[in-house]
């Protein structure tokens, strides 16, 4: 009788273990962070192409760069919404991420602008469709006159009306904080890793985030239309920059989310929703510059003699002369100036006010402010 049960028992026990490990492998592999990237455009849409440059390369080229690096990591599954020039419909592209249970979703887009515009751009989904934020969302909303079947698949969604975009902003009001969290990482990256500039983080409603059910952000890496700026695009070492910063804050955002347990999970101020390209902020009667250095050299206020900066002026007060760049009575667009300086290693550049001939606190100045 011993005999006969042996046998039964080892097979029994080698079930067991095969069953298990089997379960812990699968287990294992749906436990990875599932990371869906989306390269903006593509196929019969070509996006914007400033300077003849093609958006649709270009998100494409940068999109797989982020893809590979993060499948370095194993505990990171990365799915591409398209990997060759292919045309995907928006609502597709949330689909796919909808259906891969993602946890979290990435697309990539260039800007464009009838002026010289530059800098970075990473947008969550929210009500802010005034000014320019609407005009980004308009025009990367109207790729679904592309698609054959737009008024089914967007309930009559109309990209230039205000209205419509704004009421698709509360389907993904749970995810809004997280995916903040990880536009702000971006954009910082683009800050202190690519040295570029940064226009900030923004809220817009836009179709392609509007239905994913996960933190979510649109990165827009730069304007094709700015001619130094679209050169950079398109270049390999450009590329590489960008999806390198990218990548680094997927996985900042990542550590950081297993790294937080409870209800309370990334949680963001609203100070981290900070626009640096918001409608002009005008003092009336108030003057503002940045203020790059202080020497007693008397340099000559080019922009050769300061890291390509411009509308450098000198003041002289006592032995020392003080050096300035830009002037404006904007507030606004004097914080821009503060951030180029910044990023052109002027780190420790401030903002003056000056009313009349004398110089006053920036806090004074800013209550006399006119909207």
């Amino acid at each position: 009788m011993q005999t006969t049960l042996k046998p039964t028992i080892v097979f029994l026990t080698f079930l067991f273990i095969t069953t298990l490990t089997s379960f812990n492998v699968l287990n294992a592999q749906e436990e990875k962070f599932v990371v869906v990237l989306d390269a903006g455009h593509g196929g019969n849409d070509p996006g914007n192409t400033g300077n003849g440059h093609k958006e649709k390369h270009i998100a494409l080229e940068i999109t797989l760069e982020v893809g590979r690096e993060l499948e370095k990591n194993p505990d990171i599954k990365v799915i591409y919404t398209r990997k060759t020039d292919v045309f995907v419909a928006l609502h597709e592209r949330a689909n796919i991420a909808n259906r891969a249970d993602a946890d979290l979703f990435v697309s990539i887009h260039c800007n464009a602008h009838s002026s010289q515009a530059s800098g970075t751009e990473t947008f969550v989904l929210g009500e802010k469709n005034t000014g320019r934020n609407f005009d980004v969302a308009k025009k990367e909303n109207e790729v679904i006159f592309l698609e054959d079947n737009y008024e089914e698949n967007y309930a009559g969604f109309d990209p230039s009306s205000p209205e419509s975009s704004i009421a698709i902003g509360i389907e993904q009001e749970v995810y809004v904080e997280q995916s903040v969290v990880l536009a702000r990482k971006i954009e910082d990256n683009f800050i202190n890793k690519a040295k570029r500039k940064s226009r900030g983080l923004k809220q817009a409603s836009l179709l392609v985030i509007r239905n994913t059910y996960m933190p979510s952000v649109l990165v827009e890496v730069g304007f094709l239309t700015n001619n130094q700026e679209g050169k950079y695009l398109n270049s390999k070492a450009g590329q590489s920059k960008m999806a390198s910063s990218i990548k680094k804050a997927i996985l900042d955002f990542k550590v950081e989310l297993d790294q937080n347990v409870g209800s309370h999970i990334l949680q963001v101020d609203a100070e981290s929703m900070v626009e640096t390209e918001e409608s002009p902020k005008i003092i009336e009667g108030v003057t503002f510059k940045v203020q790059i250095a202080a020497s007693s050299r008397a340099l000559e206020p080019k922009s050769y003699n300061f890291k390509g900066l411009s509308g450098i002026s000198r003041e002289k007060v006592g032995t020392i002369y003080k050096y300035y760049s830009g002037e404006t009575s904007d507030y606004n667009k004097v914080r821009e100036l503060q951030n180029e300086a910044k990023l052109a290693g002027y780190s420790g550049a401030f903002i003056i006010a000056i009313k009349g001939d004398k110089k006053i606190d920036v806090s004074e100045a800013l209550k006399s402010t006119t909207d």
